[in-house]
């Protein structure tokens, strides 16, 4: 489908030109051919695309890692066959960054930017891991999907197997990784020499609002104190590079959607998608945020979530935000029945098969129209 897309594109960009060179093969059709010159089409150049993939690696995940990892597999995948770079990246504050000290003790981690009041704070212990590359050769990247899948398995089975260090379940540093953003796409457009990137984010909530760094003064200390102090409402976030100023009088999901807002101010040619694995029991609130109570929007979407176990919303700070259902997601969509079965449980079999493969199918049409 993609690559119709693109052909389609390329067709409708083609123009051919009919004058120039004579095409000496024609020339004895002179009394009833005008076209007697060879033809040169003119192709416009296509778009270079790339996507950077964002995966919540948190403690809340636990229930609907698995499933997400079979959506992002689909698009590395998609990605693969179609010959797109890509980079996924995993969010984390467990990850250790430094080693630990003789007596067994955390060592500390310097900060990777100088203190300064009013600038947003990132926590020493915050880490985006390079968990997948399509820089790797296609049986190395399989075996490294396998080790993560068996991995993901692993959080659902309680008292499980040791997990190497670093890869547990941590926080959810999701504004932590909307910041970081801002040097791995640039770094990413450039390496790849391309025109258009995508980034995909996929999370199973939001997070708590970023603090800032303020200046206290403490008794008997004659130099001034930089910590850190709770964001309120009355705050505004200024980009430094833009000029650009956001309100954050908001509610504290919000803040993430902000810093998508200015993801988008600053890189006008990448698309933001967001994907989130849903429990049917989440769906309702979470497309009330975006819609409101009783909104006709509101029960359009609901209506579409019970037929079809996702939706597309456009009113986020992503360009599109996809919710799916996890329990649809981890249905088994194989088309497998036992010898001797009735015609009944072949067509429910044949049925239930259909559904989820449609499911599959409706994301990655949609996500396939995003980036063609």
């Amino acid at each position: 489908e993609f690559e119709c897309k693109k052909a389609a594109d390329s067709y409708a960009r083609a123009t051919t030109s009919r004058t120039g060179v004579l095409d000496c093969s024609k020339l004895h059709t002179y009394k009833y051919n005008e076209d007697l010159f060879k033809k040169v089409t003119t192709l416009a150049d296509g778009k270079n695309h790339g996507l950077v993939f964002v995966l919540d690696w948190s403690g809340s995940m636990v229930d609907v890692l698995l499933d997400t990892l079979k959506q992002l597999y689909n698009l590395m995948w998609f990605c693969k066959k179609v010959s797109i770079p890509f980079e996924v990246y995993a969010f984390t504050n467990d990850y250790p960054l430094v080693p630990k000290n003789e007596d067994g003790t955390h060592g500390v981690r310097d900060l990777p930017y100088e203190k300064r009041e009013g600038l947003l704070y990132i926590a020493e212990w915050f880490s985006m891991m390079n968990i997948f590359t399509s820089k790797t050769k296609i049986k190395d990247l399989e075996k490294q999907m396998k080790n993560f899948y068996r991995l993901a398995s692993s959080y659902r089975k309680y008292g499980y197997l040791s997990v190497p260090t670093g890869l547990s379940l941590s926080g959810t540093p999701l504004n932590e990784a909307m910041l970081a953003l801002h040097q791995i796409l640039p770094q990413f457009k450039k390496e790849n020499k391309l025109q258009k990137v995508q980034c995909v984010v996929m999370t199973d909530g939001e997070a708590a609002p970023l603090k800032y760094h303020r200046e206290f003064h403490r008794h008997r200390e004659h130099e001034p104190f930089i910590g850190t102090s709770t964001i309120h409402r009355n705050a505004f976030l200024r980009d430094r590079k833009t000029g650009n100023t956001y309100s954050l009088d908001c509610e504290w999901y919000e803040f993430t959607d902000i810093l998508l807002r200015n993801l988008r101010d600053n890189f006008a040619d990448v698309n933001f998608i967001g994907i989130r694995v849903l429990e049917p029991r989440d769906a309702n609130s979470f497309i009330r945020r975006y819609t409101g109570w009783n909104s006709d929007s509101f029960f359009r979407m609901q209506k579409i979530w019970k037929k079809e176990r996702a939706f597309a919303i456009r009113e986020s700070g992503y360009h599109t935000y996809f919710g799916l259902s996890g329990t649809a997601l981890s249905s088994n969509s194989e088309f497998d029945v036992d010898d001797g079965a009735t015609k009944a449980k072949i067509k429910s079999a044949f049925v239930k098969s259909l559904k989820s493969k449609k499911m599959n199918k409706k994301v990655l049409g949609e996500f396939i129209e995003l980036i063609a």
